[in-house]
Formats: C-alpha cells, structure tokens, sequence
C-alpha cells in the first residue's frame, strides 16, 4: 500500500512488492554484522502473498537474525527490506505491526500472570473496537482450541496450549504476514501435527504470508510451499521440499550426511 510517510522510499518497493507485483516481501543485499562477525550476508529474498516458506539450515545460519531484520529488532547493517508496496528497512516495529507484520518466537512470551482472554484482549486493543472484544475472542480461541480455557491464567497452560496461544496472539493482529520461530519446539506428535494444519489453514484460507523457522524437516515437508536453506548467514539453496531433500550439499551442510 502506499503511505504519505515522508520517510519510506516507495518506488523501488512499489516495483518489488506493489499491486502489480504478487510478491508481499523482498529483501534486496540484506546484511547484518555483529563487529567482525556477519550473521546476515546479502540476502536477496522474495515471499509470495499467501505463500507458506519454511528456513532451515545449521545452528548459526542466521535464520533468527534475518526475522529479526524483518520485524524491526535489529537494523540491517546494509541492505533493503520491501514490504507491501513500502520501504520498511527503517521503520520501528510497531510501525511493521500496524502494516500486517505479525511475529511468534521461539519461546512462548504469554503474559503468565493474564488469563488466555487476558493475553487476547492486548493484541485486539490494536485493530478491535472495544466492543467487538468478546465476539473476537471466541472466534479466537475456538480456532485454537482454547476455549475451555478461556479463564484460565496463561502460565497453568501446558507448552503447546501456549505455543497456540501466542500463534492466536499474532493472528489476532490480522496480519498479512506471520513470522513464525520454531513453532513446534518441545510439542508432541499429535500438537506438531495439530499446529501444522493450523499453518497450512492461516496460508490456504486466510491468505496470509507465512514464514517458518523450523528444525524438523518431517514438519517441514508437511507445510511448506518452498523451503529456503540458510548456510552463513546467505542463502544457499531455495526450492521445493522434494529438491531441497535430495540435493547433496542440503544433506551434508543441513542433515550431516555425507555425499
């Protein structure tokens, strides 16, 4: 969308992600350095409208530091990031989040003290009238399966209600993109698949934007429209699941195979 923002740069972004465009994202020789060390190098990344991308790839291939490049936690030390036809490399997160970029880390952040309604009623403040509240919350929970729980305060919930609990949170912002960190960490068999037709319903009936970070490649290939492999901090393959399964430098770099 364009914006009257005087400090977002829209032509280049309207090219790259605007209504002629089907992308929602790219990122144009993204780069993040810590001092003499480079978490991000370069990456050049598009992202479909509606499209769910899983990143893989070794511990420290930078794929945490790339969503945080995303959301606005860290500032790229060069680089762009083009969002829905607008230059958001310099925009604050909250900025990001009120443009549809919504993200779940790794480690659940539920406010443990609030009840599940409670954790609802912080993200609604943003894009619900007040009352709407209770109609919203519903839909919500029902859709997570977390009803039952409506009253009960957050930090009694088990590891996977509160890993549904915070996907909830972040769709309750009715994002146009979700930015999700190992979604699956610690669930069982039956929650990881639960949360996987979660993720495919988000992309395939509401449309959104997914990105995943995700270790397990049986998850992965459940899920995945594409699959992007990070290696030091760049991109070093992209493709469908089936590809990236069977490519020889993935298994030795990702899955610690030999040729």
């Amino acid at each position: 969308m364009a914006t009257s923002d005087p400090t977002v740069k829209t032509a280049p972004a309207v090219d790259e992600t605007g209504p002629d465009s089907s992308r929602i994202l790219q990122t144009r020789g993204l780069r993040k350095a810590f001092g003499g060390l480079t978490a991000t190098d370069d990456v050049d990344f598009a992202l479909e409208a509606g499209e769910l991308r899983c990143l893989i790839g070794p511990n420290g291939a930078g794929k945490s530091t790339f969503l945080d490049l995303l959301t606005g936690r860290l500032e790229p030390t060069a680089g762009k990031i083009y969002y829905d036809g607008a230059d958001i490399t310099g925009l604050p997160s909250h900025e990001r989040v009120d443009r549809g970029i919504s993200m779940k880390f790794q480690v659940p952040s539920v406010y443990e003290g609030l009840t599940v309604a409670g954790n609802l009623r912080i993200p609604l403040q943003r894009v619900v009238e007040p009352d709407a509240f209770d109609a919203r919350t519903r839909e919500i929970l029902e859709r997570f399966d977390l009803l039952a729980e409506r009253e009960t305060v957050a930090g009694e919930l088990s590891h996977g209600q509160q890993q549904r609990l915070e996907i909830g949170m972040a769709m309750a912002m009715e994002p146009n993109l979700l930015l999700l960190d190992e979604p699956v960490a610690g669930l069982s068999v039956e929650e990881t698949a639960d949360i996987a037709d979660l993720l495919r319903e988000i992309a395939d009936d509401d449309g959104v934007a997914v990105i995943v970070i995700e270790h397990d490649i049986d998850f992965v290939e459940t899920i995945a429209d594409r699959v992007t492999v990070l290696d030091g901090g760049s991109i070093f393959r992209e493709g469908s699941i089936e590809e990236i399964r069977t490519d020889p430098e993935v298994k030795r770099i990702y899955l610690g195979e030999d040729r």
